[in-house]
């Protein structure tokens, strides 16, 4: 059965997966080349699934070298800390506030994440992506980014030449060649990064209207299916009461949190019940009713065992000043209730290393169900 890889947001968070991708590597027999013919992304999640399709070389090199960029990754490799680069976006946002006019033709947000996009094009070879496909190794990679026009969460695909584009409920596949613009939308988060132009239309993050984020992969042909998000509900520190009204930060951090984790949560519970409906009804009934595409689809689903925000909370310090005096004034502080946003700009070693450790030891504590999946 072809296996899909879906791979969730979560900004610096998803330091997380190449944990748990570097311990499947680890567990994988050697000569497996890629255990995923079927990639899919979404915001800072499409970046690691780039990053694996759009290289040459066996799994476990692909995953040494991704390893590497994000173990030394800092926060100016992704937007511009520096003081006039903070500033000057900051009266951007401010300036458009002010007149409705001065933000047209140009899109407006609190930081310039232009390190970002020469970061990506130096380490993600996009022409690779098509000798992958020709060669079989790879069926098909997607990014998903949300059209600001229309609302709807489009996902850019890129595979062979059998696969169709597709429209559903608030949802769309689009056959494209993936290039830099694709995946710089679909990371573009709303307010902080800048809006992405592409054939004329703005896009932007691709988490935010993204309420199946497993269905690209199903489209392209998974029968089953491995997801890595960046947060688990059950290991979240417990609800005290406060003694104020939430910050800023505290507001966006839950609103970043239904973009990046709710949503995929939700799409497990549904698939579950779907599975268990299907496995209630014999293949040939389902043949004979002309529902055979309701089968059972195997779904491989690992969390962080342990609270990210907590981590986070150790590692706010290693943000430069400018970044921190700009947190502050939103609430997101160590010992505040905000620093779920940080966590999301957190691209510093100690916070980014932290995350790869636990996934790598999260992937090996899931070690039979790896292998299960695998059919080791």
């Amino acid at each position: 059965m072809t296996t899909g890889l879906v791979l969730t947001g979560g900004g610096a968070r998803v330091a997380y997966q190449v944990g748990v991708l570097k311990g499947i590597a680890t567990i994988l027999p050697r000569t497996v080349y890629n255990p995923f013919p079927i990639i899919t992304g979404t915001s800072a999640g499409a970046i690691n699934a780039m990053s694996i399709a759009g290289r040459p070389g066996s799994f476990r090199l692909r995953m040494r070298k991704l390893e590497t960029i994000w173990r030394n990754l800092h926060a100016s490799d992704i937007y511009r800390t520096d003081f006039i680069g903070v500033t000057a976006n900051i009266f951007h946002v401010l300036a458009s506030l002010l007149h409705s006019g001065y933000g047209i033709g140009r899109p407006i947000s609190l930081l310039n994440n232009q390190p970002l996009k020469q970061l990506l094009n130096n380490y993600i070879k996009f022409k690779h992506l098509e000798t992958a496909i020709d060669s079989r190794e790879l069926q098909a990679i997607a990014v998903t980014a949300m059209n600001y026009a229309s609302g709807q969460s489009i996902t850019f695909f890129q595979g062979h030449s059998e696969l169709q584009n597709w429209s559903r409920a608030r949802r769309k596949g689009k056959s494209v060649d993936i290039n830099i613009n694709h995946l710089m939308a679909s990371t573009a988060i709303p307010n902080l990064f800048p809006s992405v132009e592409i054939d004329g239309t703005y896009y932007g993050d691709g988490a935010l209207r993204q309420l199946k984020p497993m269905s690209p992969a199903l489209h392209m042909g998974a029968k089953k299916l491995l997801t890595i998000s960046v947060s688990n509900s059950s290991v979240q520190s417990s609800s005290i009461p406060s003694k104020h009204s939430p910050s800023i930060a505290a507001i966006i951090g839950h609103m970043f949190s239904s973009a990046f984790t709710d949503a995929i949560e939700s799409d497990l519970e549904s698939l579950q019940a779907i599975n268990r409906l299907a496995k209630l009804i014999p293949e040939s009934q389902r043949e004979a009713h002309g529902i055979e595409d309701l089968s059972p689809i195997e779904a491989l689903h690992i969390a962080p065992s342990q609270s990210i925000d907590a981590i986070a909370c150790q590692h706010l310090q290693e943000l430069p000043i400018t970044l921190r005096m700009l947190l502050k004034l939103t609430g997101a502080t160590d010992d505040g209730d905000g620093i779920n946003a940080a966590s999301y700009l957190l691209f510093e070693p100690g916070f980014c290393r932290r995350l790869i450790d636990l996934g790598y030891q999260d992937a090996f504590d899931n070690a039979d169900q790896i292998k299960q999946f695998f059919d080791l």
